[in-house]
């Protein structure tokens, strides 16, 4: 969709009863929809987006924009966006929509969310999303995590108020809060556990099959922490032990500071560097034995789950959603004992790889998967 684009789902004359809006139309905002409407009759819904960019601005100005994008005469039943629209600015300027049930998705917070200096830190997204639920009828959290730390801060972030206490709001927004996973489409994916390795990557040689391959697949941004992953890579190189690094996932004008000269530092040892095609993305995971996560914001992690199921053992710190959803040998405390874990494992291989079987021998991924978590979503959406 372009900029500013609504989509409706149908051409005939019947109007649709479910609007959805999202004004960062991109990554898992934009599967999410996808993933939804898919189950939903065409002459049903109708969307309203704005591309994936300049998040702040469309979290401060798309409710105003979508005001007057929306038709006034409709039928809308039920209203589905997510945390980025300020769904009271929406519904103070268009209060026709006030008789929607209105479900927000929270696919992150603002409350917690991490700035280099507290200074930075722009108050008036995080007072969006409490008046958000506050005009909202359900609100849905992608994690356990996502919902407590958002609960557990909206006190404390209002008191950032100087001279007067705003009293009793997390009481008010609490009972509406839910939570339900984000639906991965796992049944899109091949997996690696039932593809012969021949299948996989038939031109790499028995010293190349042994050598670990390490896949770091986030954004390039601070909040993922791309500077530890660079420490980490650095001290396994100075060790000089074998493996491979993809280093991946969505990149955007600015490659972070860290990532300079690694490509010269690595050599050969880097096989991939950059945003990766969905098709070479996933045959890149299929090749890959350890998903690394160093992300010091996280609320669920498509990635590191997609790379799980393509066959990845996933590491990832002791903290945020990641004790939520992996078992307690899968995560590390420190840089240090990230290094040592990755150490250790490098230089053995075998052992690694007979480790990782235990693994799946006993990791569920059905309580992620779209097949189980969709027709959840369409209870809440029934018209």
């Amino acid at each position: 969709m372009g900029d500013g684009d609504n989509m409706s789902s149908s051409g005939s004359c019947v109007k649709p009863k479910i609007i959805i809006i999202e004004p960062f139309y991109g990554g898992s905002h934009k599967q999410l929809i996808e993933t939804l409407v898919e189950c939903l009759n065409p002459s049903d819904y109708e969307i309203f987006s704005l591309p994936a960019s300049k998040w702040h601005w469309r979290a401060r100005t798309s409710a105003l924009y979508f005001s007057q994008l929306i038709p006034p005469e409709h039928e809308y039943k039920v209203l589905f966006t997510s945390s980025v629209l300020n769904l009271a600015e929406l519904i103070g300027v268009r209060p026709d929509l006030v008789s929607c049930r209105k479900i927000v998705y929270f696919h992150e917070n603002q409350l917690v969310y991490p700035v280099r200096e507290v200074k930075e830190r722009d108050c008036q997204y995080g007072l969006n999303e409490i008046l958000t639920c506050l005009a909202a009828d359900i609100v849905l959290f992608n994690s356990n995590f996502n919902r407590s730390s958002f609960l557990d801060n909206v006190q404390p972030f209002l008191n950032i108020q100087p001279d007067f206490k705003l009293k009793h709001i997390r009481e008010r927004i609490e009972k509406k809060c839910q939570v339900l996973y984000y639906p991965i489409k796992f049944h899109a994916f091949p997996n690696k556990r039932h593809i012969s390795p021949a299948s996989t990557s038939p031109s790499t040689t028995p010293t190349e099959q042994s050598c670990l391959h390490l896949i770091w697949p986030h954004r390039w941004e601070h909040d993922k922490n791309p500077k530890l992953l660079v420490e980490v890579l650095m001290e396994l190189n100075k060790r000089q032990v074998d493996f491979k690094v993809t280093i991946c996932g969505e990149s955007y004008l600015a490659v972070p500071e860290a990532f300079d000269g690694i490509r010269e530092k690595l050599g050969s040892k880097l096989i991939n560097y950059g945003h990766l095609t969905r098709e070479d993305y996933v045959k890149t995971l299929l090749t890959g034995d350890v998903v690394i996560s160093t992300a010091g914001h996280e609320f669920y992690g498509v990635a590191m789950l997609e790379a799980t199921y393509c066959g990845c053992y996933p590491i990832a710190p002791n903290k945020l959603v990641y004790p939520e959803i992996y078992p307690k040998e899968n995560l590390y405390n420190t840089s240090n004992s990230l290094i040592k874990m990755l150490y250790n494992w490098c230089r053995n291989p075998e052992a690694f790889r007979r480790h990782r079987d235990k693994f799946f021998d006993f990791f569920s991924f059905d309580r992620y998967s779209a097949q189980h978590l969709v027709p959840k979503y369409l209870d809440k959406m029934r018209i």
